[in-house]
């Protein structure tokens, strides 16, 4: 999105329709890269977005001036106007099926676009209970969870206290806000890392999740054992196992941490959330490739990952 200087707000999207232009990060070729290889900086990823120079000999940037007049044309951005927009460049496939079974699929993003998909469809489709069912989809996880829109912020509290006053006779203050997170239960719906075959040596086999197996669930997350860690309680766990036990349609194995202690390790939003007085657990997709441009899973996986969010929200605790 881009807001203009009258304050207009314009919407960008670039390359998804058939015969839209598309960019690029250029690379070097390996026939120089020798020495270059190892030095690429983040400042270097630029994007090569056009090459035909304005006819003009008195402008020095005449391919820049080109892509200006292009977007105002277009768009009526003018150069002030990209210093405050909020533009991203994301793979350019589309999700594709993998293998000569197709069991998996392909695409960007599936950590965590694929719970977050899985989430709100069960959320959706679910039947309602007579507690509470809430459904937070929460932004900037992989940078931190910092921000405004982060799982650090307060705009979860802000939440659940609207909620609280729309109840009759009830006013929100912080501590009834914290009475509700102590009285509720969650699922922190992230990927995790599934064992690939060409790489198992940095995984623990006897305590690590496959791909096809069901959805994944990581008692604990952090680093070299449980540093910067979440760890869900042994009575939580237990309750979850007999909920989901009663769902024989429902495949979920468990994990013991990511990787090995001394060469894995990663965090999700739950460590945020067990910070407010929840219980909670880490219960998401096994993926391959993650955080490549092109990350898979298997569609069995993520259908149970949907089974797995549906029987929670459809349970009272």
């Amino acid at each position: 999105m881009v807001y203009l200087s009258n304050g207009k707000k314009i919407n960008i999207n670039i390359g998804e329709k058939k015969g839209e232009s598309q960019f690029m990060i250029t690379d070097l070729l390996p026939h120089l890269e020798r020495k270059e290889q190892s030095n690429t900086k983040g400042e270097d990823l630029n994007l090569l977005v056009g090459s035909i120079p304005v006819d003009d000999k008195k402008v020095s940037e005449k391919v820049k001036l080109a892509v200006l007049e292009f977007l105002y044309k277009k768009y009526k951005i003018k150069e002030a106007d990209l210093a405050s927009a909020e533009l991203q460049a994301v793979p350019s496939t589309k999700a594709v099926d993998i293998g000569f079974d197709k069991s998996l699929i392909g695409a960007y993003g599936h950590d965590d676009r694929s719970c977050s998909f899985a989430n709100i469809k069960s959320f959706i489709d679910a039947k309602n209970s007579d507690a509470t069912q809430v459904a937070i989809l929460i932004d900037r996880e992989e940078i931190g969870s910092d921000g405004a829109s982060g799982a650090k912020s307060i705009i979860i509290e802000r939440f659940i206290g609207k909620i609280l006053d729309k109840i009759p006779k009830q006013k929100s203050n912080m501590k009834t806000v914290y009475d509700v997170f102590e009285k509720s239960y969650a699922l922190s719906a992230d990927v995790t890392a599934g064992v690939d075959p060409d790489y198992k040596d940095v995984h623990d086999l006897k305590n690590a999740i496959r791909i096809g197996y069901g959805v994944g669930i990581e008692k604990y997350t952090g680093y070299g054992g449980k540093y910067s860690a979440s760890e869900a309680s042994a009575k939580y766990i237990a309750k979850l196992f007999q909920i989901f036990n009663k769902n024989k349609n429902i495949k979920y194995q468990i994990s013991g941490g990511l990787g090995k202690i001394d060469l894995g390790g990663g965090g999700t939003i739950a460590k945020y959330m067990a910070n407010r007085g929840l219980d909670i657990v880490d219960v998401g997709v096994p993926v391959l490739n993650m955080h490549a441009p092109m990350e898979i899973v298997s569609k069995a996986d993520l259908y149970a990952a949907y089974l797995t969010y549906k029987e929670f929200f459809e349970k009272d605790f």
